[in-house]
């Protein structure tokens, strides 16, 4: 992936063992579980053997062993040795590394890496954060895409989520209010800057591609607020269930930290 400077691709090449770790954390796997449980949810109806996948900065390859553990054929792309070397090891783990292909690669040059039409389900999860152009990569996307079933699933960091955060966890009333109008947040993980968007500016950017936006769903709406006495290890998967329902709700999903949208060809 193409990133807004080289100091944010730097951090992704030496970051990628922390950020292994960080999706081992209940907040880490939350994000990781609910974007993949509402992806099932807009699968394309063929039979998953049949079915072709990207993943654009694909990261560990998680969301990608999941894929293939249903029988899909994934393409894992990442501009990181580094993260390609933890997927690779993931994959061989779960023991599906004849569904998965390994690509090292820039999210902007998609149409001089692969056929057009060539995925029924494109992921673009936690990337566009990091872009100079995300617009871009979307409209590179849509002409991958294979026909009018195929789904691009995006996840974006929630400028209204940022808001919630910065009030109630940091208690900064300054930066909370400030945020209402950033287009750029701080990445916690990395010490960089993230880009911010709201359900506006994403279905726009999705339009101007020329995808039609078929849902929409928050991702971590109150897991992050939780009071410490509820152990979030331990109630998991009540978590998980109660945010799935919150999640699918308009008003809840509008103030998650996560955005997640599902767009197709007209």
């Amino acid at each position: 992936m193409k990133m807004t400077a080289k100091a944010d691709s730097e951090r992704f090449q030496s970051g990628a063992n922390k950020y292994a770790v960080y999706l081992e954390t209940p907040e880490g796997r939350l994000r990781s579980d609910l974007a993949f449980a509402s992806l099932q949810d807009f699968l394309p109806p063929q039979a998953k053997a049949s079915l072709c996948a990207l993943d654009l900065g694909c990261g560990t390859g998680a969301t990608a062993v999941g894929l293939a553990r249903l029988g899909i054929h994934v393409t894992l792309l990442d501009s990181s040795p580094a993260m390609l070397d933890i997927a690779k090891g993931a994959a061989r783990e779960a023991a599906i590394s004849g569904k998965i292909v390994l690509k090292l690669g820039d999210a902007t040059e998609l149409t001089n890496l692969f056929p057009a039409a060539s995925f029924d389900v494109i992921l673009c999860h936690n990337i566009l954060e990091y872009l100079d152009e995300p617009g871009l990569v979307l409209r590179l996307a849509a002409r991958t895409l294979r026909d009018s079933s195929a789904i691009l699933s995006v996840l974006v960091r929630n400028r209204a989520g940022e808001v919630f955060k910065a009030a109630i966890q940091a208690g900064d009333l300054t930066v909370a209010e400030n945020d209402l109008t950033a287009e750029w947040g701080q990445e916690s993980l990395y010490g960089g800057r993230v880009r911010l968007f709201t359900s506006d500016s994403l279905q726009a950017m999705l339009k101007e591609a020329s995808l039609a936006v078929i849902a929409e769903r928050g991702v971590r709406v109150l897991a992050d607020y939780l009071p410490s006495r509820i152990s979030r290890s331990a109630e998991y998967q009540r978590i998980f269930e109660l945010e799935r329902k919150l999640g699918r709700r308009p008003e809840y999903a509008a103030v998650a930290r996560y955005t997640q949208c599902f767009a197709r060809l007209p």
